[in-house]
């Protein structure tokens, strides 16, 4: 517990109540994280600096207890409240920067022995226990981000803003420049399930497409070629060469007749006719 019994020294004339005691040693384990105190309440003041002191006006009112911190660099900041809720303090610590928070429970009687305030070597009933159990549940989420860390959020970072590039581009989802997919062959199944509605006339090789052309099925043909013209109906070279024809009516100059038997009269019942 080195410098604590140098800031309790310090803080002497402002500790009345066990609470204050209690304050006292949880900023100091705020210092020792590597956090400088800039003053009290939750807002800015153009008195603020940083100090491993606590301000003078910390204790004003016995109840309620709000410190800001900051990192050496200023890159996090800190907010400290304690609240005294009958024979307890509640801590509330949240880091400004990620909106992360951490909350401790202390009770006073375990903790303070309120008849020796102004004694150091007394104040507290084990300030070893009470130390590690600040740290190990107010002071862990705020523990800041090592080089290694903070180079990994960077890189991200900078590959979310490639991502802006293109408003229609799903972030995460698309390879980049030259690197190597492990996607299996988006022609082979079952990736390969409605192709053909992309490549409808099946120009890519990979398969059929979704039209079906009886000229390119296999199939022997017939030696019918509507290019060269159908008589009576269409001329030569009304229909391309090799395009796909669906005769529209019976082949032929001369129709056959209708079938005797197909239709028989109302109510003629010969079989024979």
């Amino acid at each position: 517990m080195a410098g604590l019994e140098l800031l309790y020294s310090c803080c002497g004339g402002n500790i009345s109540c066990p609470q204050d005691a209690i304050v006292c040693l949880v900023h100091w384990e705020v210092i020792k994280s590597g956090y400088k105190c800039v003053g009290s309440g939750e807002e800015p003041r153009s008195s603020d600096k940083k100090s491993e002191l606590l301000p003078s006006d910390w204790s004003s009112s016995k109840v309620e207890y709000t410190l800001r911190y900051t990192s050496e660099l200023g890159d996090v900041q800190l907010l400290l409240k304690a609240l005294l809720v009958d024979s307890a303090l509640i801590f509330n610590l949240m880091n400004r920067s990620t909106q992360q928070g951490s909350d401790l429970i202390v009770n006073l009687n375990e903790h303070v022995d309120k008849d020796h305030l102004q004694t150091f070597d007394r104040v507290y009933k084990d300030a070893g226990g009470l130390a590690a159990k600040v740290s190990s549940q107010l002071l862990p989420s705020q523990e800041k981000p090592t080089q290694a860390q903070t180079e990994r959020s960077r890189r991200t970072q900078r590959e979310g803003d490639d991502d802006n590039d293109d408003p229609l581009r799903v972030s995460g989802r698309h390879p980049r420049h030259g690197a190597q997919t492990h996607w299996p062959d988006a022609v082979a199944p079952p990736f390969s399930v409605g192709g053909a509605d992309l490549d409808p006339l099946g120009r890519s090789g990979a398969g059929g497409g979704m039209l079906v052309d009886p000229l390119r099925l296999g199939y022997p043909r017939s030696g019918f070629d509507p290019s060269s013209g159908i008589p009576d109906i269409l001329p030569p070279g009304a229909v391309p060469p090799g395009a796909r024809f669906d005769p529209f009516g019976p082949i032929g100059r001369h129709r056959p007749g209708p079938d005797p038997d197909h239709m028989p009269p109302p109510g003629y019942d010969d079989m024979f006719m």
